[in-house]
């Protein structure tokens, strides 16, 4: 009676269905070869299984869904045989694929490979054989997953497309260069209409508070569709407001390309902002959360407004009130209130007002934030960013010229003790060569460590240098928030006071202190020292 064989095909990626590899052959190559040895060895072929971009060294043997299955057949005595193309197809991982094969053979199942015989176990030489198989397969699959992560890493570095799927924003475009295959190779350029869209969706989230959920209903409700006509996912918004592509760096793994200006689709410093804000936002966070959840409601102060009397966080509540018109008609108001969580939930003992008139609070909020904006227009950026960072940059200057005076002292005395030496060595020096050695190491040390100072005051210097026009930028972003302050929509001004105001504590009658963020409080210091004004009185108001 003809024994019974099941085949079990594998490739590790869905390119190799139907396209032959360098390396391993694709699935009709191994049906074809193994259809063609069981006729050989007039082996009759019960079942046959394939799994698709499935990595035998990725994937453990648990995780494979149709290794499994061809296990449950093996224990239900289905076939006598497991035949693959070569045993690698089983696996590549030295510490399972051996013992998944010995587990065949246990169970009365011959394991046969086209190309590479019967795996035996009669003797310590064949579980020896065995397992030295897989353990070049694993060496051989992490050095091509070395290959391979170094290969993209370098392409990313070069400013070049990894492959794979075109983002949404861009397109592909040839490019004139050819690869070794001499097939053109595509580089992505920016989708001016996708774009837009992309744009849009950054817009929302820094000026708006919108979130991915938000912005895919937002986009669904204005007939914005994807790139393949459908509504938007929540995930696929997620995805890209966190691609750093978007600011035009391109990533593999760990390694990130400098920024391509090409590619740039949005600003970094928006992109930047959208990231502090998406991770403030996050439930890890949420204890020292100042910016707004949601930008829906009607108040402005939604997640940095405090208890004076106990710490607790102040929340938005609503209630209804009947008032008589004039005509007598009943008219039905709602009232909004800021209330002590700690207090209306008792989790606390808390000494301080219920609550907080929603508009009352506000509007101190409001007439302190244009308090804040008239001061700013009174003076110029550079007025106020020279202020804020002149003393740090004039200290970081003084501090080099200092270091390079003494480097340079350093350098010209240890060339003074070598041309000493020479003159020892030739025996024209009043010194000793056992001092003149311990002088010269001296200096030689001191030539370093003045060297090493200098250049790292070099480098601090170019970092303040850096954030000066970050500075500056920040400024003029918050002079345009002046600007466009009263004629906003409440979720963007909502937005603008959780940017400015970091948090806002509240007691009994209205008493307010305001903490500003801490690029606010450095324009209202570079603002006190020029103008002399009193600025620390706004953040108190009644």
């Amino acid at each position: 009676m003809a024994e019974r064989v099941q085949c079990l095909y594998r490739v590790s990626t869905t390119k190799q269905v139907d396209h032959d590899d360098q390396n391993q052959a694709d699935i009709p190559v191994q049906r074809k070869a193994c259809r063609e040895f069981a006729k050989k060895m007039g082996w009759i072929i019960v079942g046959e299984e394939q799994e698709t971009g499935v990595s035998g060294f990725k994937v453990s043997a648990d995780d494979r869904d149709k290794l499994q299955l061809v296990k449950e057949k093996a224990e239900l005595k289905k076939f006598d045989i497991l035949l693959v193309f070569m045993f690698d197809r089983l696996g590549r991982r030295s510490d399972e694929t051996p013992f998944v094969v010995e587990w065949f053979v246990k169970k009365g199942i011959r394991v046969w490979s086209v190309n590479e015989g019967e795996q035996r176990f009669e003797s310590h030489t064949d579980r020896l054989t065995n397992y030295i198989r897989f353990w070049q397969a694993d060496g051989e699959s992490q050095k091509t997953s070395i290959r391979t992560k170094t290969a993209l890493s370098q392409m990313v570095l070069e400013g070049r497309f990894r492959g794979g799927k075109t983002p949404y924003g861009y397109k592909l475009e040839k490019s004139g260069i050819f690869n070794k295959r001499k097939h053109e190779v595509n580089r992505l350029a920016i989708d001016d209409e996708e774009a837009e869209v992309v744009r849009m969706m950054f817009d929302l989230c820094v000026s708006s508070g919108y979130g991915k959920f938000r912005l895919a209903h937002f986009l669904n409700d204005h007939g914005i569709r994807n790139r393949q006509g459908e509504n938007w996912h929540d995930a696929t918004i997620g995805a890209i407001l966190h691609n750093p592509l978007y600011k035009g760096v391109l990533r593999s793994g760990e390694t990130y390309s400098e920024p391509f200006d090409e590619l740039q689709i949005i600003k970094p410093e928006l992109f930047d902002m959208a990231q502090s804000l998406m991770t403030e936002r996050t439930n890890e966070n949420k204890e020292y959360r100042t910016m707004p959840l949601n930008t829906t409601g009607q108040s402005l102060l939604s997640g940095n407004v405090f208890c004076g009397h106990c710490g607790g966080r102040l929340v938005l509540t609503t209630n209804g009130k009947v008032y008589r018109q004039p005509d007598g008609t009943p008219l039905k108001k709602k009232r909004f209130r800021y209330v002590c969580y700690n207090k209306t939930r008792h989790r606390i003992d808390c000494d301080g007002q219920t609550g907080y008139t929603m508009h009352i609070l506000d509007d101190i909020v409001v007439n302190i934030l244009h308090q804040v904006f008239d001061k700013m227009k009174s003076a110029t950026s550079d007025m106020i960013v020279g202020n804020a960072c002149q003393k740090q940059m004039a200290l970081l200057q003084a501090d080099l010229k200092r270091a390079r005076t003494e480097n340079t002292k350093a350098n010209t005395d240890y060339e003074s003790l070598k041309a000493e030496v020479l003159k020892a060595v030739q025996g024209k020096s009043a010194l000793p060569m056992e001092v003149l050695n311990e002088l010269l190491e001296e200096t030689r040390q001191r030539v370093l460590d003045t060297s090493r100072r200098v250049t790292e005051l070099t480098m601090e210097l170019d970092n303040e240098n850096s954030k000066l026009e970050e500075f500056r930028s920040e400024f003029e972003r918050i002079a345009t928030w002046s600007e466009i302050f009263d004629s906003s929509d409440t979720a963007t001004k909502k937005m603008i006071c959780g940017y400015i105001i970091k948090r806002v504590t509240v007691r009994r009658d209205y008493k307010l202190a305001v903490d500003f963020t801490i690029n606010v409080e450095q324009f209202l210091n570079g603002i006190d020292s020029v103008t002399q004004a009193e600025v620390y009185d706004l953040p108190m108001a009644q």
